[in-house]
């Protein structure tokens, strides 16, 4: 047995002094002290020997076996360590070289004036409130008092997903919902997404609107008229003329059209304004007596008003840009002057 592990120890010494790599080294390993390898097959024959020569025998085969792994772990380590060397150098990073340049991202124009609004409204103790932009016809229309053969719905240009389902053209939607789970007193504007069938150099399938109203038990016109007014002119200056048209909302009675002195030309008529020194901004009245019975108030205990405008128009107008559609091409160049 002893001449045996020394002739053992001697062959597992000289092949892997020759092994030049880590496979080889591997593969001495499992010839070996692997699980069906030369010091496994010395450990099964322990039991021929006699009982009084087990333990010694026993005790040099695991004295063997140790001496040719730490030899295996020594030669693996270092082809380890060779890897981790070569892998490293190959991964080096120069940093010398000069970094790429990478253009400062800006807040889209639309993103600006929509922060803009939700800021001043804020201010003067409105919440804001979401809905879903893909909406019931109930919510979008009727709960808005526009009865299924409601003229005005031709007004819309909807885009129907199917059956009562719709996108959403307006975010007037969101009122009745606040109302079927709020009571007055409130003051909420809903900001978001909506979509009509139009596309021109003045609309755009999607856009943005910001609806606002305010529900209490005596609100009048006039709270609607200041509102505006101190909105208006915290958006365009404290100069900026103002003035209300008697117009038609289903959702609104009495309804009003505002307009503002044109921001181009000053009043004074332009290409812009049609020549009329005036720019209309937002459609606007008192909250018609239906939408309260829709959503079970009673219009005889309760007034509010409601307004609506579109965000891209007072962006074109802030900025002076004369195509809505370079505010969806995502043209850097244009963007980047915001």
């Amino acid at each position: 047995m002893i001449e045996r592990l020394e002739s053992l120890l001697k062959d597992a010494r000289e092949e892997l002094a020759k092994a030049s790599t880590k496979d080889l080294v591997l593969q001495a390993k499992g010839k070996y002290v692997g699980r069906k390898g030369e010091v496994a097959s010395l450990l099964k024959d322990l039991g021929a020997l006699p009982p009084e020569e087990r333990k010694s025998a026993g005790e040099a085969i695991n004295k063997v076996k140790t001496l040719i792994e730490s030899e295996i772990e020594r030669l693996l380590s270092g082809f380890l360590e060779s890897e981790k060397e070569g892998k490293l150098r190959k991964e080096r990073l120069d940093i010398t070289l000069p970094g790429r340049f990478v253009r400062p991202g800006k807040r889209h124009p639309v993103t600006q004036v929509m922060d803009e609004i939700e800021d001043i409204f804020l201010g003067l103790g409105f919440d804001i409130a979401e809905g879903p932009e893909v909406e019931l016809d109930y919510y979008n229309f009727e709960a808005l008092n526009f009865p299924p053969d409601h003229p005005a719905r031709d007004m819309q240009d909807t885009f129907f997903v199917g059956g009562d389902l719709l996108l959403r053209t307006h975010t007037s939607s969101v009122q009745p919902r606040v109302m079927e789970k709020k009571a007055p007193p409130f003051r909420i504007i809903a900001p978001g997404t909506v979509y009509r069938r139009d596309s021109d150099i003045t609309h755009s399938p999607m856009f943005h609107q910001v609806e606002g109203f305010m529900v209490d038990s005596k609100i009048t016109f006039s709270d609607l008229k200041g509102t505006l007014t101190h909105f208006l002119r915290s958006l365009f200056g404290s100069r900026t003329a103002i003035r209300f048209r008697p117009s038609f909302f289903p959702f609104t009675e009495p309804s009003a059209e505002v307009d503002i002195s044109c921001v181009i030309c000053k009043g004074t008529g332009c290409r812009v304004c049609k020549g009329s020194g005036w720019l209309e901004i937002l459609g606007a009245g008192m909250i018609h007596p239906n939408v309260f019975r829709a959503v079970k108030y009673d219009p005889e205990a309760c007034t509010g008003f409601a307004f609506g405008l579109g965000v891209e128009r007072i962006a074109m107008l802030k900025f002076g840009i004369d195509d809505l559609r370079l505010l969806f091409e995502n043209d850097l160049r244009f963007l980047q002057q915001f």
